[in-house]
């Protein structure tokens, strides 16, 4: 994406089917937005934009072809559906009813049918009138086209009927008010379902978002307690948390202690121990203790309001299975229309059926077909998914990663810090022993500069043991070690890559020269994480190949990669050789890697997918698609791999569902062998299936 866009978020009122966000996406595109996606499950636009458009400007764009738009969240009032879907049943249930009645039944009279079905007809006709004249607009019609097609009709029909035969006993041939009113009754009824069963897909941001939603205890200069929301919340103020309560914010304990539930992050149910100086999340729980905290990020700074935020933006990422839904909902309408009209001219002409059954077929087909449900096939699934990766502390970013994960045949693991804890210890410095101390507080400074695990590692051993010396022009050198200098003398810290000209013994793990000469050697040991054996073995059952790939030395990779069972090993690799692998074994599968390191940067975003873990660096957690949020957790990269392809096969299920519904649904109005009104009903319940489809995915126990 350039740099030079900016991003706008844009909420929409007035979609009424995916249909109608592929029409303002289609519309953005023609005046020059080429970046936008528009979701009809979350209602909002995606617009990326050059400094010329403003956001008023693209309101307007969206308002002018009859949506209500606005940066701010605009509440989609689903009651109103539901009470216009009241309104119509009213009227629709005498209608329907004087099918079963007598024919001297007051029911029957036509005026009174009239009466009934035109409230009906002009709630219709306003509802999903206005929406078909605005997908017209921009090109695309919507199936409220189809639907207002066939009510208007049936009601033409039967006031065609209704005065030509006036006084007849044939009149009651051509009233069909019972089929206009039970067409848009039944159509309501479906959206007043589908509208409940699309909100059940955003939950997790629902339920991310809620977390938010609170009230925190502030101290003030003078010592008193006050009550303020999260949104007042500023940097430095002093929070008073107490059992039971959620962390307000992201901040730092100065006095008390106390346990914490942190699986809204993790997706981990066993609580922490925190205390002074520890730093807490924001939306946490505190299980027992009482804490003081001190305000270190507030507002959209707090990791709660990121993973809010990422979530969101994920939403509107299309995967690329999703374009075949697109493709054929853009046709959807006109073929439909053109497959009616071909029913009725040969039913009448052809078959010389007559003109009633051939109207009703014609309607039938119209009312019975679907192409929301190949809209919504997609992002309904997509919307769970995340939500359900998000839950157990995985965020992914967008729906293309984990259609891109469910496909991944070859998986790379950095070793520091990924397959180990990254909890380093010095277990051996080698050098004249009068240089010792120097040798100490080189490490310390040198390493103070530098985001590599072993490196916070270090420091944290060395923290008070060390004097203080000042360094100059420190630099760091990705996948080779950093440099300085001291006392007019230049120091160079890292791995055997630094040394090769000065020594054959590759076996140590850090290298620090002085003046380009070898002044001392560091060994250091690290442990291997808990589940990396169990996870390495789930990746196995998975059918996915796991390599380490790694900068480390060869005997500390092989010695791991025997521990764990893995077959494939690159050692001692730079991050440009690390490149080459991954981009050789792309033409044979599927890639992903797994790493947290500045080097480990450019891999991350040379595979198809990037996993980082959250202790990670900044580089590394922007390069992947995929944070682990419980970097500690290596079995969360199975369980994002099952969420991964449950969610994939779920997509294609609707797709499946989607296409077939039309392709037998279609031919069977046609054929005369449905009921218009039947057809509403199916019609009605075949985005249903495919959202309750999509909701399945939170039930599903993730193997």
């Amino acid at each position: 994406m350039s740099k030079d866009l900016i991003h706008t978020t844009i909420h929409i009122k007035g979609m009424t089917c995916a249909n109608c966000a592929a029409g303002i996406q289609k519309h953005l595109k023609s005046k020059g937005l080429q970046k936008n996606t528009v979701s009809f499950t979350n209602s909002k636009a995606s617009i990326y934009h050059s400094e010329k458009w403003s956001v008023q400007a693209l309101i307007q764009e969206i308002e002018a072809i009859g949506f209500k738009a606005s940066t701010e969240a605009i509440k989609q009032n689903d009651a109103r559906i539901e009470y216009l879907f009241a309104i119509c049943l009213l009227f629709t249930i005498p209608l329907f009813a004087h099918m079963f009645l007598a024919h001297d039944h007051f029911l029957q009279n036509p005026i009174l049918q009239i009466i009934l079905c035109l409230p009906v007809y002009i709630i219709g006709l306003l509802h999903f009138g206005k929406s078909a004249i605005n997908s017209l607009k921009v090109g695309i019609p919507n199936m409220d086209v189809l639907i207002m097609m066939g009510a208007t009709a049936a009601f033409a029909y039967s006031l065609t009927g209704t005065f030509l035969y006036w006084g007849t006993d044939e009149a009651h041939q051509f009233l069909f008010y019972e089929t206009t009113a039970t067409i848009i009754t039944l159509v309501f009824l479906g959206n007043v379902l589908e509208h409940r069963s699309v909100k059940q897909t955003t939950s997790a941001i629902q339920e991310l978002s809620a977390m938010q939603e609170l009230l925190a205890t502030r101290e003030t200069e003078k010592g008193k307690m006050e009550k303020i929301p999260f949104k007042q919340i500023q940097k430095e103020d002093v929070l008073i948390v107490n059992s039971g309560d959620k962390i307000p914010t992201d901040g730092m304990i100065i006095e008390g202690a106390g346990v914490l539930d942190e699986s809204m992050l993790t997706g981990e149910s066993e609580s922490v121990h925190k205390a002074q100086k520890d730093r807490v999340t924001g939306g946490t729980i505190l299980v027992d203790g009482n804490l003081k905290i001190k305000a270190i990020k507030v507002g959209e700074e707090t990791v709660l309001s990121q993973i809010i935020d990422m979530v969101k933006k994920a939403q509107n990422d299309k995967p690329n299975i999703q374009q075949l839904g697109d493709k054929a909902s853009a046709v959807f309408v006109p073929v439909v229309l053109t497959i009616a009209a071909l029913t009725f001219f040969v039913s009448y002409f052809g078959l010389n059926i007559s003109t009633t059954d051939a109207i009703m077929r014609a309607i039938a087909v119209l009312v019975i077909s679907c192409p929301c449900a190949m809209g919504l096939a997609t992002p309904t699934a997509v919307m769970v998914g995340l939500g359900i990766a998000a839950k157990s502390g995985i965020l992914v970013k967008g729906g293309s990663t984990l259609e891109s994960f469910a496909q991944v045949k070859y998986i790379f693991f950095d070793k520091t810090g990924t397959l180990t804890t990254g909890n380093f210890k010095i277990q051996k410095i080698n050098c004249d022993t009068e240089n010792l101390k120097e040798v100490k507080e080189l490490l310390y400074h040198l390493e103070q500069h530098s985001s590599h695990p072993i490196a916070k590692s270090i420091v944290k051993e060395l923290e008070n043991k060390t004097d203080r010396i000042k360094l100059n022009e420190i630099q760091e050198h990705k996948g080779k070690g950093i440099e300085g200098k001291w006392k007019k003398n230049h120091y160079f810290l890292g791995s055997y890559a630094i040394a090769q000209g000065l020594t054959e013994d590759s076996t140590h793990s850090l290298y620090l020269l002085k003046n380009n000469q070898l002044f001392a050697t560091i060994d250091i040991e690290d442990e291997v994480k808990p589940n990396a054996q169990q996870s390495i073995q789930s990746i196995k059952l998975a059918e996915l190949n796991p390599i380490m790939l790694s900068g480390d030395k060869k005997e500390k990779c092989v010695a791991l990669a025997k521990n764990l069972q893995i077959q494939t090993v690159y050692s001692e690799q730079l991050p440009h050789q690390k490149l080459k692998i991954i981009a050789n074994c792309k033409d044979k599968g599927a890639t992903a890697m797994v790493g947290d390191g500045i080097n480990d940067g450019p891999a991350l975003a040379k595979a198809d997918v990037g996993i980082s873990l959250s202790s990670g660096t900044q580089i590394a957690i922007n390069s992947a698609q995929i944070i682990l949020l419980n970097g500690n957790d290596l079995n969360k990269i199975s369980e994002a791999l099952n969420i991964s392809k449950h969610t994939l096969l779920t997509i294609k299920q609707n797709l499946f569902w989607a296409f077939s519904y039309n392709i037998i649904a279609i031919p069977i109005a046609a054929m005369g062998l449905l009921n218009p009104m039947w057809g509403a009903l199916f019609m009605a319940f075949s985005d249903i299936v495919v959202i309750g489809n999509s909701l399945r995915l939170k039930k599903k126990i993730i193997h």
